[in-house]
């Protein structure tokens, strides 16, 4: 099993394979299943994310059962169907199928956990752009799960990627460096670069807490997976460009632990600080659940108490 990124560009490099071919040689033999069942379950995976996504951002979307979240993909598929976007079509194509995979999400429908339900939103975002720009075929979308599983499993082995452990750089910050690194394999980037546009977009979001309000993975799960997918793409780019990250990506993900490690409970998954503990996250768990909620919050005395 590849225990790291510079394992996995040191074997592409030298069999002259791309990394998603390395990765499904390696489910062959943990699996003891065949190619054809493996491309073929990676291929269902792929049917579940544009269903999600088709789902959230057309008619009238979906809503969640608080209430709190639902409705913006469709909102944000008609701002950019009227061509006066300012970020231009091809970022909020992203922004767009993010939201809409993680309103899914949100309302119990069926996604593909990549690499959590928390973060699921982050790589349809990349794929939706990638699919138009670089017109991929069905097996090369495929390919780009493969890549993009062999990295989230280093990170997932020598890491983590749950909130409740790691804090939202866990997800959604795993999730955005997945996603640059497989795009830059079906963008015809070598295995180096891909692990340069992971470095860069892990380094990123470092730090990037987990403060679910209410504790649902809502507010603000679902546009932190914009910033996965926006992220993603860019640092795609700039690995393609040739920019390096210095700090190399097996690195960045043991600095990625420490500080996971480091943070502090209330930022982990547990809705007791940051955005949680606002008056108004605190108001909305209280509408939810019909409780009187006492959070201690480190921002100061006064932070989520009642007007």
């Amino acid at each position: 099993m590849y225990e790291t990124i510079a394992d996995l560009v040191t074997m592409a490099d030298q069999t002259q394979r791309p990394i998603s071919e390395l990765i499904i040689e390696q489910e062959i033999q943990l699996s003891h299943s065949s190619r054809e069942i493996i491309w073929a379950t990676m291929g269902k995976n792929l049917d579940v994310m544009i269903a999600a996504a088709e789902k959230g951002r057309t008619g009238q979307g979906v809503q969640s059962a608080t209430g709190l979240t639902g409705g913006e993909a469709v909102l944000m598929a008609k701002y950019r169907a009227a061509g006066k976007t300012l970020s231009g079509d091809t970022m909020l194509r992203a922004v767009e199928n993010a939201i809409a995979t993680n309103e899914v999400n949100a309302s119990m429908g069926i996604i593909c956990a990549t690499p959590t339900a928390g973060s699921a939103g982050t790589l349809p975002g990349v794929l939706s752009v990638l699919k138009e720009r670089l017109n991929l075929t069905r097996n090369q979308q495929i390919q780009f799960l493969f890549c993009a599983s062999a990295f989230g499993m280093i990170v997932a082995n020598q890491a983590m990627i749950a909130g409740a452990t790691g804090g939202c750089q866990a997800e959604v910050g795993s999730a955005s460096a997945m996603g640059a690194a497989a795009a830059v394999e079906v963008a015809g980037g070598t295995p180096q670069q891909s692990a340069e546009a992971f470095a860069m977009a892990m380094s990123n979001l470092l730090g990037l807490v987990c403060d679910p309000v209410a504790g649902l993975v809502e507010i603000p799960c679902i546009k932190r997976n914009v910033v996965g997918s926006v992220n993603a793409l860019t640092c795609a780019d700039m690995a393609l460009a040739g920019l390096t990250n210095k700090i190399p990506a097996d690195e960045v993900i043991a600095a990625m632990k420490r500080i996971g490690q480091d943070l502090p409970t209330s930022l982990r998954e547990t809705g007791l600080g940051g955005l949680a503990a606002t008056p108004t996250g605190i108001k909305m768990k209280m509408k939810i659940f019909g409780e009187d909620v006492s959070i201690h919050s480190e921002a100061g005395p006064d932070e989520g108490r009642e007007s």
